[in-house]
């Protein structure tokens, strides 16, 4: 995605996803409107079939026959009427949320890493679900009942005004204070309804933890501790919850109350006006009805108020993601044409290098998490050619991943640049740069399906042939082969039927099936046993040679086993480059490669 579409985003109301329905969201309301006009004339009819028909006695038969049918039929229309409405109305309220939700996921892809650290991933579940649905529900009632409600009310006022202008003038005080009441009420319960969506993240957080974590927490005997936890915040969410709910039931109660107050003057005064003979009974009738009619309305624009109000606050938050711009900048240059030329591999490295004979260069490469006291890595320089195998080890916290990261353009530099084939990262697409640089993640991570189609994640056109040598270099075709069905074997959600050095071998081969020319393997080894590993790092070694120096491949580790062959090792230190050279070379001249290298042979 561009910046110039994210840009465009920005600021844009959530109304632009009715794009497509909008005659569904004209129909809507129109037909709730005829609906309304419909209602209003029942009080209207009851009041001639009153007035010529029961008061004439016999000779009114005829009227009370043609008002009666009239009335039936008006309930008739009126319900088809209603259906109509209620049909569009869900059609553009669900057609609306599907293209919300679409989008968001999309924009949600777009985002690095540091925008995933800062909004949560349970916030982000959250928006998805929850805050969409409740936008859904939101959009569906306000077409349905926003203009049928307001249309009864006045509309009752303005047919009472027909009847009689002293009664009538009842309805101008009462509606006035109903609608003070409606909006206050909203006022209020807007930012306590957007308290209540940001503790649901928070518990969504907890139960999130606690479920992927289950097995941790019983090994240490946590679960009274979670359980207490848990429940400390839902009491929290209860409390906040029931205050909204509260201060939203207030509305009802004053509605019938103020609507009563208003039926009592209004008997009161036609009773009056009746015996001085100005005003009719059925008159009054029809104005107790209409009454009538404006308490029911007003209650369920009561109940949408509070649907509304709810909509609005988790509208606001899914806004909120869509005004989070990406911080990667990503330009539109694609593969180099000599990386997709298979002949280019054969014999030299120089087409995949730049002018200088170098496939990777960092200069000065620095980054600083968000809120962070000082940064992640700092001044980084060196350069990688095709056919190297490079080595990153360092202590626990020195920047490892963290550099990377910002080699596979996971994050943005925040000093320095970064240049792949001679171009700065960021000036390829991010399709492009990720077919060209392929990482195995510190956490193996495999979706739901079979092993097949994880493969094929790396390269949707992959053949099997391809994905059983990409796990015969992975050390994971012996494991497969005995699993009944082989590739066509089932992983369940997260690889959970598989042990952690199994996913990780798995993931290895994923990566290898993407014939990247920059493989990074981000400690990805470390459930392996030091057999397993070394057969591995053979592989991975008769791999690039066999490539012919097409293949750049980064090993990070924390053990100088896994790391002592390779061409060049980087040592880490605070985010510092405290060494750089081959295993012997950093032996001699490296104290800390010599230090962790010491500690380990001891171990």
């Amino acid at each position: 995605m561009s910046k110039n579409n994210e840009n465009s985003k920005k600021g844009k109301s959530l109304l632009r996803f009715i794009r497509g329905y909008e005659l569904q969201a004209v129909l809507a309301p129109l037909f709730k409107m005829l609906e309304a006009f419909f209602e209003l004339m029942v009080p209207v009819v009851v009041a001639w079939m009153i007035r010529d028909g029961i008061k004439a006695g016999d000779a009114g038969k005829t009227v009370i026959l043609e008002a009666g049918g009239l009335l039936v039929l008006l309930a008739v229309v009126g319900m088809g009427v209603s259906i109509t409405a209620q049909y569009f109305a869900a059609r553009a309220a669900t057609g609306f949320a599907a293209a919300m939700k679409a989008e968001l996921f999309e924009h949600l892809q777009s985002f690095s890493y540091r925008e995933i650290d800062r909004l949560t991933t349970s916030t982000m579940i959250t928006r998805m679900t929850s805050d969409a649905n409740q936008v859904q529900n939101g959009v569906n009632m306000v077409l349905r009942l926003f203009m049928r409600s307001p249309i009864v009310v006045f509309g009752a006022m303005i047919v009472a005004f027909t009847f009689d202008v002293k009664a009538a003038l009842i309805f101008t005080v009462i509606i006035p204070i109903l609608l003070v009441v409606v909006l206050g009420v909203t006022i209020i319960t807007i930012p306590m309804f957007s308290k209540v969506q940001n503790l649901l993240d928070r518990m969504i957080s907890l139960v999130r933890e606690n479920i992927s974590g289950i097995r941790v927490i019983r090994a240490f005997s946590r679960e009274q501790a979670e359980m207490t936890e848990y429940d400390i915040r839902n009491k929290m969410l209860q409390k906040f919850q029931l205050f909204a709910g509260r201060v939203s039931a207030v509305m009802n109660p004053l509605t019938l109350v103020i609507i009563n107050l208003g039926l009592i003057v209004l008997i009161h005064s036609g009773a009056v006006s009746v015996n001085a003979g100005s005003l009719d009974q059925s008159d009054v009738v029809a104005l107790v009805n209409l009454m009538s009619q404006i308490l029911v309305e007003l209650i369920k624009l009561a109940n949408l108020i509070i649907l509304v109000t709810k909509a609005i606050a988790c509208g606001k938050r899914i806004k909120a993601v869509f005004d989070t711009e990406p911080s990667l900048k990503n330009g539109e240059a694609g593969i180099p044409e000599e990386w997709l030329d298979e002949t280019a591999t054969e014999g030299t490295s120089g087409k995949n290098a730049d002018k200088d004979g170098a496939f990777l260069e960092l200069d000065k490469v620095t980054y600083s998490y968000e809120n962070a006291a000082a940064p992640a890595i700092s001044d980084i320089t060196f350069r990688a050619c095709p056919g190297e195998t490079i080595g990153i080890i360092g202590g626990t916290g020195c920047g490892k991943s963290t550099l990377v990261n910002l080699i596979a353009h996971f994050y943005d530099i925040t000093g320095g640049s970064i240049r792949l084939a001679g171009r700065e990262i960021s000036e390829y697409s991010s399709d492009a740069l990720h077919g060209m640089i392929s990482v195995v993640p510190q956490k193996a991570v495999l979706f739901k399906g079979t092993i097949r189609s994880n493969m094929q994640w790396g390269r949707e056109d992959v053949t099997d042939e391809e994905i059983w040598e990409a796990l015969r270099i992975a050390q994971a075709e012996e494991f497969v082969r005995e699993k009944e069905g082989g590739l066509s074997a089932v992983v369940e959600q997260g690889g959970k039927n598989f042990s952690g050095g199994q996913k990780q071998r798995l993931t290895i081969a994923r990566a290898l099936c993407s014939k990247a020319k920059v493989l990074i393997l981000d400690d990805s080894s470390s459930a392996l046993d030091y057999a397993t590993d070394a057969k591995l790092r053979a592989a991975l070694r008769e791999l690039t040679e066999k490539r012919k120096g097409d293949l750049l491949v980064f090993l990070i580790s924390q053990r100088t086993a896994t790391v002592r062959e390779a061409d060049r090792i980087l040592v880490l230190e605070d985010g510092h480059l405290a060494g750089i050279g081959t295993h012997d070379e950093l032996l001699k001249h490296c104290e800390l490669y010599e230090e962790i290298h010491r500690s380990q042979q001891k171990a």
